[in-house]
């Protein structure tokens, strides 16, 4: 299988399936000398454990991350990366692979059973293998890593919608994104949604989501016209998450319905000499270059497609059947979804900031207005 990497300067490759003995990643282009601890890596990789509450899948997996190349001790004892390759390994310690057995010569509804089959002719049915949501693990670790070589970067993410109930803007806080099992930074949606999804769950059935990724601090300049552009790339790598179905950036699909007049952000002189925008409809991308602005992106999350609920498919000898898929699944694939979204978007950043200073050198060339 090739097609494992991705990014240009900050090159990240995964390794591992859901139910073989470790899964990891290797980052090739972190710049040298940047602080960086076990710890930092793992705070990140807890956020998106299984098994933390009743609302996700209850495979125990404590995901334990090793770094096993690419730091160093500095002159004054941190431990801070060398500018060679970063090697992260985390065990899998939770398998149950006898959940599969029964499945293992039939495709899946909704799983890439079918299409690994069809394109490799041989597909590890013991959770899905690369196909396995379990691989974002290792997503999350790079992108720990990649929050820290931009300077000033924040990113951060939270749910929005789950299945037709979206949050109320107005009660938007950060700090309850922290508080609740779902990542919701509205309050009163997240009591909602642990009923609602209580329901799901005791029906054996799933149900999908919106996140939404904020990035703040990202220089202005990253990006590059036509085929290197900061959107196409962030929408890119948003789809590469398992089970995300489309990606929109800054106003989206809405903007379909705004009139040129609302839809254009405005801008004035601010008091720093720097542009002012009103508004931020672009998400802070024009023209596939970064604003200064915050960096909006959202993702739409498909239902967990293994549920209790037989599905008509057909098996490797062209048979008819159905399947009801056992074993620990989350309801809401969405919730988990949160810290790899936003580790995806820390990744691109992190590229995009390392190809602009390679062409251009320093970022943040703000015009002088006069």
């Amino acid at each position: 299988m090739s097609h494992n990497t991705f990014g240009h300067l900050f090159r990240v490759t995964t390794f591992g399936e859901s139910h073989g003995p470790a899964l990891g990643c290797v980052i090739d282009g972190c710049p040298p000398r940047i602080p960086l601890s076990v710890e930092e890596i793992q705070a990140d990789l807890d956020r998106r454990r299984p098994g933390q509450s009743r609302y996700t899948t209850q495979r125990q997996e404590p995901d334990q991350v090793k770094i096993l190349s690419g730091v160093f001790a500095d002159e004054n004892g941190r431990q801070v990366t060398t500018g060679t390759p970063i090697a992260l390994v985390i065990e899998n310690v939770d398998q149950r692979s006898k959940d599969y057995g029964d499945i293992k010569d039939k495709y899946r509804p909704g799983h890439a059973d079918f299409t690994y089959d069809v394109k490799y002719g041989i597909r590890d049915y013991r959770g899905g293998g690369r196909s396995s949501a379990r691989e974002t693990a290792a997503r999350v670790a790079a992108g720990a890593v990649a929050r820290k070589v931009v300077p000033g970067l924040v990113v951060r993410g939270a749910l929005v919608q789950m299945g037709p109930h979206k949050i109320d803007r107005n009660n938007w806080d950060w700090d309850e994104v922290a508080r609740n099992p779902f990542f919701c930074p509205d309050a009163k949606a997240a009591a909602f949604f642990a009923d609602y999804l209580d329901g799901i769950r005791k029906s054996g059935s799933s149900i999908g989501a919106v996140i939404e990724v904020v990035a703040e601090g990202v220089p202005p300049g990253l990006g590059a016209p036509i085929y290197g552009k900061l959107d196409s790339e962030l929408a890119s790598a948003l789809m590469s998450i398992n089970a995300v179905k489309g990606v929109e950036i800054g106003a989206g699909f809405g903007a379909a319905e705004l009139t040129g007049e609302q839809n254009a952000d405005e801008m004035r002189h601010g008091n720093d000499g720097k542009p002012l925008f009103l508004s931020n409809h672009a998400g802070g991308v024009l023209g596939g270059i970064s604003t200064g602005q915050a960096v909006i992106a959202r993702f739409a999350v498909k239902p967990t497609s293994s549920i209790l609920t037989p599905r008509l498919t057909v098996d490797r000898r062209g048979g008819e059947t159905d399947l009801i898929t056992k074993g620990r699944h989350d309801p809401c694939v969405g919730i988990r979804a949160v810290p790899v979204g936003e580790a995806m978007v820390a990744c691109v950043i992190a590229d995009q900031f390392l190809r602009h200073r390679g062409q251009v050198g320093e970022t943040g060339h703000w015009p002088t207005l006069a």
